[in-house]
């Protein structure tokens, strides 16, 4: 059973939400209202998933999304927010969320997102993917120390032909699920591709990923 933790302030909106789950099969570990709680109470409940507002009273929600990344062992963090303004998307993304859903979504949509989420995908409302592939191509175009130029000279992990194959579809925005019929793969093989190639390459999550990839070149056809 999946674990489940909603963080929102609006108490009939996070009980709403933590019902809709919990008639779903979900198991939720905990519902809070403050983003300082939410952190303290993920390392002691345990959660795959953390379906996150944004807009919290005491902590913006990318600095919660970035303090549950250092978590041990780190929740998937779905954003669930009422914005779908660009800003807010990239911040929450860039601070480590898995995906972002707008609360205008269906329960349906909602309750996909959520095991879609703990299955490693990125999930994100529609038109909101190509919008992140676009600022990681533009954030893996800049020089520096973190841009291409910054890292030719550094030994690359070699990757099998698989994992390079997966990669290069992760890169194109694919789900694992997508991936996995594209492949004529299980949904866990292609898991345990992107873990060894995450393990290799010494990343932490598919936003890594996805940007290693583009800074190679990976996302072109």
């Amino acid at each position: 059973m999946v674990r489940v933790m909603v963080v929102d302030d609006h108490p009939m909106w996070r009980d709403g939400v933590a019902r809709d789950l919990t008639e779903a099969g979900y198991e939720v570990v905990a519902a809070v209202g403050e983003g300082r709680q939410a952190v303290r109470v993920a390392g002691a409940v345990r959660p795959d998933v953390v379906v996150l507002d944004l807009h919290l009273p005491d902590l913006p929600g990318p600095e919660v999304a970035a303090r549950l990344a250092a978590v041990e062992p780190a929740p998937r963090v779905l954003v669930l927010s009422a914005s779908a303004e660009q800003e807010d998307v990239l911040e929450a993304v860039k601070a480590g969320a898995s995906g972002y859903l707008v609360k205008s979504a269906g329960r349906e949509e909602f309750l996909d997102a959520v095991r879609r989420t703990a299955d490693g995908d990125a999930v994100f409302t529609p038109g909101l993917a190509g919008l992140v592939l676009g600022e990681y191509r533009r954030l893996a175009a800049q020089p520096g120390p973190g841009g291409p130029a910054g890292r030719a000279g550094a030994e690359r992990p070699r990757l099998t032909e698989r994992e390079t194959e997966v990669l290069r579809l992760v890169a194109k925005g694919l789900s694992y699920r997508q991936i996995a019929e594209r492949l004529v793969l299980s949904h866990r093989t292609v898991q345990n591709h992107v873990q060894n190639t995450l393990g290799k390459l010494q990343l932490h999550n598919r936003v890594e990923l996805v940007r290693y990839a583009i800074e190679r070149g990976l996302d072109a056809d």
